[in-house]
């Protein structure tokens, strides 16, 4: 039987984590056939997966490959349907098969029961809540260069001389901040649709700088100093955006980069099964993904896509100094596989600042930037880990 998935349990938004804990009702997966997702809905915004046998599989067999597969699929299901064919948002042809698309509910419905059609998903329209900066950011950067403790902590700060890239999928990043070396020829904005993904929130730009602030005597050092990131901006300046637009972010990584590349990915929700599976298949094509757990306190099973486990996903929850446990970091083992800093974390900002500031979105760069170096090493565990087994600490 076809499923058109709605609404499971409330959703309290997608938001990029926060050192704020946030009261988030406890998601679990529905198995009947109408799955709700009830929160912010998007009237009339539908995602539509397809599944990759059918109209999909004869469409490739036919010549077509990737978003021209995916494109003809949608003439073929709304043809058999009867319905007016629709020009869709997004078309995602890499870590998905499928389409975000505007039509009706009656319409969806319909769709949901073409043959080849995986699920139809409401789309959400979701407001992040952001971690602030704690005090001013400061601009121009303070004379010298600072160490961050996170960097330290976890053996980073030399300077990388690698190709693999870090893809940001975040807010964008200060395209010219002079303490970091932003890939220009591959970002792009989902928000605007255009490719110039700068910055006008700094939440990206601080996750940027974690992972890969120059080693040159100025501002802030990241663990993997020098290397390249790419923005890619699906959240807009307020933190608002759509799982839509993330999906879209995460399918032009998974077209763009190389194995090897490493993503950073502190952003998260409730429980949404296509965010995870987007980011499992990027992950199975050998891009190494950094995770935040999130902060609300709870088991990192409840939020997506922190819970998402596979191949080359790496899920990371927060500490302090002294290796103590953040008292706003989800838990649980699976899907956590590290701690790492996320307390008072000093980096790069908006407008080419620096600021501080807490948060498993902070935790999860120092982790990406690992990742370029190669396989994560630990050196101890952190102390107070709610769920009893307590985390090792990424390190290089």
């Amino acid at each position: 039987m076809k499923k058109f998935l709605f609404a499971a349990v409330a959703l309290a938004g997608l938001f990029l984590f926060s050192c704020q804990k946030e009261e988030i009702p406890q998601m679990e997966e529905q198995t009947s056939d109408v799955v709700n997702y009830s929160s912010q809905m998007i009237e009339g915004k539908f995602i539509v997966l397809f599944k990759d046998e059918g109209l999909l599989k004869s469409a490739s067999v036919g010549g077509m490959v990737g978003p021209e597969a995916v494109l003809q699929t949608t003439r073929d299901v709304f043809t058999l349907m009867e319905m007016p064919m629709r020009e869709p948002d997004f078309v995602y042809s890499s870590a998905l098969r499928g389409i975000a698309v505007e039509m009706t509910n009656t319409e969806a419905m319909k769709v949901s029961q073409a043959p080849g059609v995986k699920g139809v998903y409401p789309d959400m329209w979701i407001t992040v809540d952001l971690p602030k900066a704690q005090g001013k950011p400061a601009k121009p950067a303070p004379s010298g260069q600072t160490i961050p403790w996170g960097i330290t902590r976890v053996g980073g700060g030399a300077t990388y001389s690698g190709s693999a890239k870090a893809w940001i999928i975040d807010t964008g990043v200060d395209l010219d901040h002079p303490d970091l070396y932003v890939n220009t020829s591959l970002d792009y904005d989902f928000i605007n649709k255009d490719a110039v993904a700068d910055d006008d929130n700094g939440h990206g730009t601080h996750c940027a700088g974690i992972v890969a602030a120059k080693n040159n005597t100025v501002g802030v050092v990241g663990v993997a100093a020098g290397a390249q990131v790419v923005p890619v901006k699906v959240l807009d300046r307020r933190g608002s955006g759509a799982y839509s637009v993330i999906i879209a972010g995460v399918d032009y990584v998974r077209t763009k980069a190389s194995s090897g590349d490493v993503a950073n990915m502190s952003l998260g929700g409730g429980v949404y099964t296509p965010i995870d599976d987007a980011v499992k298949n990027l992950g199975a094509a050998g891009i190494k993904v950094a995770l935040a757990a999130g902060n609300e306190s709870d088991n990192a099973n409840n939020h997506s896509p922190a819970r998402a486990n596979g191949t080359n996903l790496y899920t990371v929850s927060s500490m302090a100094t002294g290796d103590v446990w953040s008292y706003f970091s989800n838990y649980g083992n699976p899907p956590v596989d590290y701690c790492a800093p996320g307390s008072s974390i000093y980096s790069t900002y908006k407008g080419g600042a620096y600021a501080t500031m807490s948060g498993t979105s902070m935790a999860a760069p120092h982790v990406c930037g690992l990742l370029l170096w190669g396989t994560v090493k630990t050196s101890g565990n952190v102390s107070g880990d709610p769920d009893g087994n307590p985390d090792p600490i990424a390190h290089k």
